[in-house]
């Protein structure tokens, strides 16, 4: 590990792959509960529920690769290996999710579907957890972990955009909708096969030969990592985040065609949402610099709850003009988001390796995107029962009962949980003064 600062061709060759990562992120956020709800003919609760299924059993296979990828010895390195071997199966298992089965009856769809989930998000996790684990191991520089991470989430952003933009012309270009579900399907899991590999051949481990590996079993490295506070604080803000922003998600395109009636402009509200973000990123960095992550992070929180709590009030009566012009506020707060908790959380984990001597990235970002996809599961599950209590039936004209669900999955209940995160991180004790003088007292 060293200090020095990045080359571009490490920045960008690094932060590519979360293209691929944030694209298979976005189209799952926006189009898992809605393809199975209205092209595979799910009821909502039953979607829900086998999406709430594929993610929690994604969560559990997270600390176990984290785990296993700290253990890993080889030429390559210790995440290369499981970059490279795990992006085949994640592109095949992205198509195959989106292939309307040839199956019927819910108990058979309900069954299909869990099985896709989670074999589609084990073979993500092969790819994601170990990436996401290089990034203490590039730099432990404060600043250049911020740029890095900047660079991650430009990518992302870029791969975000794709997720949201290019579903629905590559469906509407097909006879059907099925057969658009599908072909989209393979378009996204070759870009995330693409970009993976593109990482694994641009960016080099730095050498393990005198780095400690950990010794302890599962349980005794799980249990560390609760010990450590900064992490801890910033797990369960994070977790509050991605629970939030997956309602939002999951909702949106719902919201355009049983409220406006015009699904078709879903994926301008993305893309403008989406643009704005992929500029207020970059600005995320220097924003960081001075006032700090921490502060960065609550401030783009707060841009998002207020977005809900307008959206909520006055999107049905103002109109889809204005709720595409509100897009620009929520884009400012997603902006924010996206890098800050990123490049906190090496310096959460440096905090361990200083204190105990061990160094166990890989179990931390297991358990990191642990926490955070059981949120993902419990946001999903719970719009997945919220539309199914208020009587939500596919492809009809919904009534009052079903369309206020919809108005509150999209605002109070996320704007709730955003806010959670934000007193939460009223905790996290990390600053730039308290980080520099941790790492002066780091062994040579």
């Amino acid at each position: 590990m060293s200090s020095a600062k990045l080359s571009l061709r490490v920045k960008a060759g690094f932060g590519i792959a979360d293209l691929g990562g944030n694209l298979f992120f976005t189209a799952m956020g926006f189009w898992a509960l809605n393809y199975l709800t209205d092209t595979v003919a799910l009821p909502a609760a039953a979607a829900g529920f086998a999406i709430m299924i594929g993610k929690f059993w994604d969560a559990v296979t997270d600390p176990l690769v984290g785990f296993l990828s700290d253990r890993t010895k080889s030429k390559m390195g210790r995440r290369r290996p499981w970059i490279l071997f795990g992006s085949i199966p994640m592109a095949l298992s992205m198509w195959y999710f989106f292939t309307k089965p040839g199956v019927s009856g819910a108990t058979e769809l309900t069954v299909w579907a869990t099985f896709a989930l989670c074999l589609l998000n084990t073979a993500y996790t092969l790819v994601n957890i170990p990436y996401s684990a290089l990034t203490p191991e590039l730099t432990d520089d404060y600043h250049e972990r911020t740029s890095l991470n900047g660079f991650r989430f430009g990518f992302a952003v870029v791969g975000t955009i794709l997720g949201a933009a290019i579903v629905l012309p590559i469906v509407n270009a097909l006879p059907d909708k099925a057969s658009g579900f599908s072909a989209a399907g393979a378009v996204m899991g070759f870009i995330m096969l693409a970009t993976a590999l593109v990482t694994f051949f641009s960016v080099k481990e730095p050498s393990h030969e005198t780095r400690e590996i950990p010794a302890q079993g599962f349980l005794k490295t799980y249990l560390e990592v609760f010990r450590n506070k900064a992490f801890v604080v910033l797990i369960l803000a994070y977790a509050c985040n991605i629970i939030a922003i997956n309602f939002l998600q999951g909702i949106l395109v719902y919201y355009f065609k049983y409220v406006y009636l015009a699904e078709s402009r879903t994926t301008a509200a993305m893309v403008i949402l989406l643009v704005i973000a992929m500029f207020f990123i970059p600005v995320s960095v220097p924003v960081s610099k001075r006032i700090g992550k921490k502060l960065t992070y609550q401030i783009g929180l707060a841009a998002l709850a207020a977005t809900c709590m307008i959206l909520f009030f006055a999107g049905h009566i103002l109109g889809m003009n204005f709720f595409i012009a509100m897009m620009g506020l929520a884009g400012v707060g997603l902006g924010l988001t996206y890098v800050a908790p990123w490049a906190m959380v090496p310096d959460a984990i440096e905090w361990d390796a200083v204190n105990t001597g061990s160094r166990k990235e890989g179990s931390y970002y297991g358990m990191w995107t642990f926490l955070s996809k059981c949120g993902q599961a419990i946001s999903i599950g719970a719009s997945g029962l919220i539309l199914g209590l208020s009587g939500y039936a596919a492809e009809t004209t919904l009534g009052p009962k079903a369309i206020f669900a919809i108005r509150l999955i999209l605002g109070p209940v996320p704007a709730a949980v955003f806010i959670g995160a934000i007193l939460i991180l009223s905790a996290y004790p990390i600053t730039e003064k308290i980080y520099n003088e941790m790492m002066k007292k780091r062994a040579p």
